[in-house]
Formats: C-alpha cells, sequence, structure tokens
C-alpha cells in the first residue's frame, strides 16, 4: 500500500496537541522561538499562532552581524502579526571566538556550532522573561541525518514538526496558508552560502521517500544516508548516565 500523508488532518492535529501541551505544561504561558524565515519556523510558529492566538507567540531574530536574508524572517512575523525580538548575536559570538582563540586552536567545526548555541541562549533567555515555552524547530528529515546542532537548534520545550519530513512540513505550510516565499524558500546553511542539500550530498526528496518508504535507487547515496543516521543517532538520544544500583 502506497504512503499517503493527509495535511489537513496533520495539520489540525498538531494545533490541538499544541493546545493540549499548553493546558497541561504552562497553562496561560506563551510560545517562543527562532525565526530564521525558513520553512520549519515558518509553519512552527503559523502552528502556534493557530493553537495559541498571535499574542502568545514570541519571534526571536537572531542575525550574526549581517544576515541578508533577515527581511524574510521580520515579514514572517509581520504576515503572522506575532511580535518579535531582534538580537544580534555578533558581540557574544566575537567574545567567545576572541577567549577561544587566545587558549587553543579552534576547529571549524566549534566556528559553525557555536552560533546556533549562543541563539538557543538567547532563545531561552526570551522565554525566561515572558512566560515562555520554547518551541523547537526541527523536522524529521534533518534529525534524521543528524543535520542539526546539539544543544542549539535540536533542543526545546516541545516539537510540533520532528515526526513530519521535509516534504510533509511542506504540505502543512500551505494548509496553514502560508504565501510560498516561507515554505518554498531554498535552505542555506548561513555560512558558507551552500545550501542544505549541497552540504548534505543529496536532495530532501530522495532523503524523505527513503524515510517513508524505504526506497533509494542510488546505493552510494542510500549508504551515505544510513552512514549519517548512525552516526548522528546520539543526538536525538538522552544523555548516557551511570546507573548506581546502591
Amino acid at each position: 500500500m502506497a504512503y499517503t500523508f493527509d495535511a489537513k488532518k496533520v495539520t489540525n492535529d498538531i494545533i490541538e496537541w499544541i493546545k493540549d501541551f499548553f493546558e497541561n505544561n504552562g497553562k496561560g504561558c506563551n510560545a517562543v522561538l527562532g525565526i530564521s524565515g525558513g520553512k520549519d519556523s515558518s509553519v512552527c510558529a503559523a502552528l502556534c499562532v493557530a493553537a495559541l492566538g498571535k499574542d502568545r507567540v514570541y519571534g526571536v531574530l537572531m542575525p550574526n552581524g549581517e544576515q541578508g536574508d533577515i527581511d524574510v524572517a521580520r515579514a514572517l512575523c509581520d504576515h503572522l502579526g506575532i511580535e518579535r525580538f531582534e538580537i544580534n548575536i555578533k558581540a557574544a559570538y566575537d567574545g567567545m571566538m576572541g577567549e577561544l582563540s587566545e587558549k587553543l586552536e579552534v576547529s571549524r567545526q566549534t566556528e559553525c556550532n557555536l552560533p546556533p548555541r549562543l541563539r538557543m541562549a538567547a532563545v531561552y533567555a526570551v522565554s525566561q522573561s515572558v512566560n515562555g515555552r520554547v518551541c523547537n524547530t526541527c523536522n524529521l528529515s534533518e534529525d534524521w541525518v543528524g543535520y542539526s546542532t546539539r544543544y542549539g537548534d535540536s533542543v526545546g520545550d516541545f516539537s510540533p514538526l520532528s515526526r513530519l519530513t521535509v516534504a510533509e512540513v511542506k504540505e502543512v505550510g500551505r494548509v496553514l496558508g502560508l504565501p510560498s516565499m516561507f515554505v518554498d524558500k531554498t535552505p542555506i546553511d548561513g555560512l558558507c552560502g551552500k545550501t542544505d542539500e549541497e552540504n548534505l550530498g543529496f536532495t530532501y526528496a530522495t532523503l524523505d521517500r527513503y524515510i517513508r518508504e524505504g526506497i533509494c535507487e542510488d546505493e552510494e547515496i542510500k549508504a551515505l544516508i544510513d552512514r549519517k543516521h548512525k552516526m548522528n543517532l546520539f543526538k536525538l538520544e538522552l544523555m548516557p548516565v551511570f546507573e548506581y544500583k546502591g
């Protein structure tokens, strides 16, 4: 039987799930999330507005110095009618990198992962100041291959999209009536100018089909996806702890 996705039903189910989460984990609290202008944060913000109302949703925009596409993030907040806070992380990033560089040779991976970790610190700072709960904006496709930063964009207090593929997230966005500029914006890493798909080495369409149907005709890409999935499973698991049995 072919896999089917009922976008309207899933959208309504997520909205009800968000309502239930806030009823049980912060009645009267607000939803707070980082806004990039990409599909995931746009869809999450729209879902939260549908569930809670625009007055209970706050967007946090966090450029690292100049951000060429920040106008898209601003436009998303204006489209939804939500309040936004712009917090530039450049001073924090430069200060941290300066301290680190004096003491060790900073790896490229550290340079790449520090901004999302600083951004999540900023999102939580805003959340604690506005009686909030942080919305995680990851999707299943990215989580599957570890395309997130641990203790950065991978965390949050509730996650509406982490069981949906990229294609499914876009369908939910269309059900919510989001303009194409938010749903179909090509995702880029914000560091070297490459798209997410260029960095991954395969398209999301290929990945989504493999996840949902187990089909990938290209054996090299299949092996690459499997390798990334295995290597990054730790990001989705709780921290290992020593089980004391005293």
